[in-house]
């Protein structure tokens, strides 16, 4: 996970590049935001056995699990994290492929449990206080997930969550309602993979449909009134398979656009007019990115809820 300036320079990282999940590293980076304080909340889901030179199946047959979130300081120290490193499971403190984290501003953490078909809403002292999707199964119904992508606290208290393999983007009540839905399971054509979405301040939705390598963002109506399609620009592979588009204040999208190895910022007239890393050329080199799943600009995120005072609520001790 790194920190970078519009020059392409790394001003902070977290995780040394080892493969196996523990206090200085992190694997399978999916996403990251900084909370305030100085504090960095980091989803790790591991990585299967040969996806990347180092996880080789060779060494590592069954993969490089994490299943950790964790809240990291400026000096590189794990102050709190929810999930074992290595350990993949669904009882306490336990996950399975969190592929996102959002801090809360009452110090609580919701994670995008993927492996597990849930989100929870995780307390300091590791205990779910809430929970949308049935542990370990698989389905469209009521209270069911199908490899959930993101969630997201509305500020009515509701929450949006990225129904990825249900091709849907639902927004639920406290009591588990669907009371607002866009896309569904049998229809790839108006979404297809839906991996991430955020609401934004004019009431609409912006959402990465990414196995048809678009943004596209939403009315209340359900109408599409901006999209974006990464692979028909200049250089990019057939399927990018973009992850993550957040709305930044000056209007701009900020888009992972996850196997062209970039991160693009785009204008209001869908102008490339910032990207890090380049494109289709993976590593760990000056603005090299490898399939980055998740950016933001610190402070300038529109999509989530603002945090608060969630750092007050952790110190230093609290591992």
């Amino acid at each position: 996970m790194v920190e970078v300036d519009r020059d392409h320079n790394v001003l902070w990282q977290f995780g040394d590049g080892s493969p196996v999940a523990g206090p200085n590293s992190i694997v399978g980076t999916n996403d990251a935001e900084r909370v305030g304080g100085g504090l960095t909340l980091i989803a790790g889901t591991g990585t299967p056995a040969g996806a990347d030179d180092s996880c080789p199946i060779a060494t590592f047959p069954n993969g490089c699990p994490d299943n950790r979130v964790i809240l990291v300081n400026r000096a590189g120290k794990i102050i709190w994290q929810y999930g074992q490193a290595g350990v993949t499971g669904s009882g306490f403190n336990e996950l399975n492929t969190p592929v996102q984290n959002t801090a809360l501003p009452n110090g609580n953490v919701l994670i995008t449990d993927q492996g597990n078909e849930r989100v929870i809403e995780v307390n300091k002292d590791h205990q779910i206080v809430w929970q949308y999707g049935q542990t370990g199964t698989i389905g469209s119904g009521f209270d069911q997930l199908n490899n959930p992508n993101s969630a997201e606290l509305l500020e009515n208290g509701h929450i949006l969550i990225a129904d990825e393999n249900n091709n849907r983007v639902i927004e639920v009540d406290r009591d588990h309602n669907i009371v607002f839905q866009y896309g569904s399971p049998s229809d790839t054509t108006t979404l297809n993979g839906a991996a991430f979405a955020s609401r934004l301040r004019n009431g609409n939705t912006l959402i990465t449909d990414s196995n048809n390598n678009r943004i596209v963002e939403i009315n209340a109506q359900s109408q599409v009134v901006f999209t974006y399609i990464t692979n028909t620009r200049p250089g990019s592979i057939d399927n990018p398979l973009p992850t993550r588009a957040v709305r930044l204040r000056n209007g701009h999208t900020l888009i992972s656009d996850q196997f062209n190895d970039q991160v693009i910022e785009i204008d209001k007239k869908s102008k490339i007019v910032f990207a890090q890393g380049s494109i289709q050329q993976d590593g760990n080199g000056f603005n090299q990115l490898n399939a980055p799943y998740d950016a933001k600009v610190i402070g300038d995120f529109t999509g989530l809820t603002p945090p608060g005072d969630f750092a007050e609520h952790f110190q230093d001790d609290d591992c």
